[in-house]
């Protein structure tokens, strides 16, 4: 077990969805000393809201988390080609809050999608929103698992060995990308 502390976004609501799968699978194979789960039930965005009321007390728990945690994964849907709708209104909100949580945060991008491709559009535009957040993303190994049906067993484990290899080549390469942000 590391003594690291990994915050999981994964970007379906549905309790059995095979992105909150994977995201599991991330945090098993990355063994977290704490792993948080985000909850990205959060009202949509709308401006006349946070100036009538201010930050909702659940998208400043996310923002919380993002700061407290040494790293991010986030498991991304692909969803009519690009991120998912929570995902996106969760990175609006985030980005209303006080100071960036994002920043030099060391990230990675995992993706589970029932067509063959895995969530490449999906990794590419999650990409897109991030830039102005300044997280340091990493560029992969890149972890798409197509056909996500098929691809994990009844306890949600990850059953192809490609997809698993290159989990745990990521996982690995998160944890080395956390070290130069210990101490800041």
């Amino acid at each position: 077990m590391s003594d690291h502390k990994l915050l999981g976004i994964a970007g379906a609501l549905r309790k059995g969805s095979y992105n909150r799968m994977l995201l599991r699978e991330a945090a098993r194979i990355f063994d977290p000393a704490e792993f948080v789960e985000a909850d990205l039930r959060l009202p949509l965005f709308d401006q006349d809201l946070q100036d009538e009321a201010g930050i909702p007390p659940e998208v400043q728990r996310l923002a919380d988390q993002i700061a407290a945690a040494d790293a991010v994964v986030i498991a991304g849907p692909e969803y009519n080609k690009s991120i998912s709708g929570v995902l996106k209104n969760a990175l609006d909100w985030v980005s209303r809050t006080e100071d960036n949580p994002w920043a030099d945060k060391p990230v990675a991008i995992v993706s589970a999608t029932g067509g063959r491709a895995g969530g490449e559009r999906t990794q590419f535009a999650l990409r897109l929103c991030l830039v102005p957040f300044r997280a340091r993303v990493l560029a992969g190994p890149e972890v798409l698992v197509g056909q996500a049906p098929g691809q994990f067993d009844a306890g949600g484990r990850l059953t192809n060995e490609i997809n698993l290899k290159a989990l745990e080549a990521l996982m690995q390469a998160l944890k080395t990308e956390i070290s130069p942000a210990v101490g800041h």
